[in-house]
């Protein structure tokens, strides 16, 4: 079996089994001093500001973020060094890139978590110098392993990141020309239509009255389409406010038609507390996401379910999931690009502008697919401005 990304990694920097139980005998005695650690690093933070800017909601954050700290130094001496602990730490390379943090402030935090862990292995192991030599190899691997990974996955979701944002970029230069183009022509049909049905008389030819609502109907999507387009490459100022996901996406159902044959279920979406951002917008995520659910489903039939939990402090998930076909594994890295579907109809921006969206509210989305058939979409937004969905390692200066 071929060598995993976490396994080379252990391997690069010498990181065995003597490595764990070191780690294993220190966290039993460094667990009772976590709570200072994480005040010292917390101070040193603020008394820097340039990593106190680097975090969302300043001083505010702080509380939250000390027990955060506190987990992960647990998860960093505790273990398992598994692929499971490999996965969690890439999300926090990943979230640096999200929040935009700085790497050489990530370096800063190790070497504050360096200097306070070594400091506890002199006192404790002071008369077993093999002991203590042991445990500070040990301390020094794993923290070059933390540093190894998240720098990994930052680079690859920045460098992923820059790429998308130049396609966008591209995109939007189309668009922004094109868009404003294509509004003058249909203003010129729409007036036109409006003309022809002011002066075709009383009595009108039922196939021309057939005619003209058609005329109207395309005229109607293509305006669509063309506000689509724009809406992907505005940044239009978020209208934030507290708001009840609950009551949005009960506007979200009233906007889309639901075949017969589809059920749609929700649970635990009253229980959430509220997010402070835009409701329109928010609207227009879920309203995105049904409307593709619903097409997934209108041949075949079946369910839809949004389900809300409270994962952690102030971070709220939720999960759509519907039983159609599902994405197939080609398209799944391509299924937030714009203009990229596989639908008869459409031209490919629902999800695209669901992503932009989430993420101008702190958010994310991410496909996941179910166990047999159907599609998964897990959202996560903050459930207030104090709180955003920090999983990260913060910055120390």
């Amino acid at each position: 079996m071929a060598e995993t990304l976490f396994e080379e990694l252990k391997r690069y920097v010498g990181f065995g089994a003597r490595d764990e139980q070191s780690l294993v005998g220190l966290h039993a005695i460094a667990h009772p001093h976590f709570p200072r650690i994480a005040r010292v690093f917390y101070d040193r933070i603020l008394e820097h500001e340039g990593a106190r800017r680097a975090l969302e909601g300043g001083e505010s954050q702080v509380g939250h973020l000390r027990g955060t700290l506190q987990v992960w130094m647990d998860q960093l001496l505790r273990g398992p060094w598994d692929e499971a602990y490999f996965a969690l730490r890439c999300r926090i390379g990943r979230m640096h890139v999200r929040i935009s943090l700085p790497q050489h402030y990530m370096f800063g935090a190790m070497n504050v978590l360096r200097q306070e862990l070594n400091a506890i292995i002199d006192s404790a192991y002071l008369n077993q110098p093999e002991t203590l030599h042991g445990a500070r190899a040990a301390l020094g691997r794993i923290l070059d392993l933390e540093l190894a990974i998240m720098l990994h996955t930052y680079r690859e979701d920045l460098l992923a990141q820059q790429a998308r944002n130049e396609r966008l970029a591209t995109f939007g230069q189309l668009v922004g020309s094109i868009g404003h183009e294509l509004r003058n022509p249909l203003g010129v049909i729409e007036t036109s239509l409006y003309i022809l049905r002011s002066r075709a008389g009383p009595v009108v030819d039922e196939r021309t009255t057939k005619h003209l609502d058609r005329i109207g109907e395309q005229v109607g999507i293509a305006n669509h389409i063309v506000s689509d387009l724009l809406d992907m490459i505005r940044d239009r100022p978020l209208q934030r406010q507290e708001v009840w996901l609950d009551e949005v996406w009960q506007e979200a159902l009233k906007a889309v038609a639901c075949p017969e044959g589809v059920t749609v279920k929700t649970e635990g979406l009253v229980s959430l507390p509220p997010v402070h951002g835009d409701a329109g917008q928010l609207r227009q995520v879920f309203v995105n996401l049904l409307e593709n659910a619903v097409q997934a489903l209108e041949e075949s039939g079946g369910g839809v379910s949004l389900v809300g939990t409270v994962r952690e402090p102030g971070q709220v998930e939720l999960v759509l999931e519907d039983t159609g076909p599902g994405v197939s594994e080609v398209i799944r890295g391509r299924l937030f690009e714009p203009l990229m579907t596989t639908k008869a109809r459409g031209i490919g921006l629902g999800l695209p502008l669901v992503r932009r969206i989430l993420e101008r509210h702190g958010g994310t989305i991410t496909y996941a697919p179910r166990a047999g058939a159907g599609a998964r979409f897990v959202m996560q937004l903050p459930s207030s401005p104090e709180e955003g969905p920090h999983a990260t390692l913060p910055p120390a200066g």
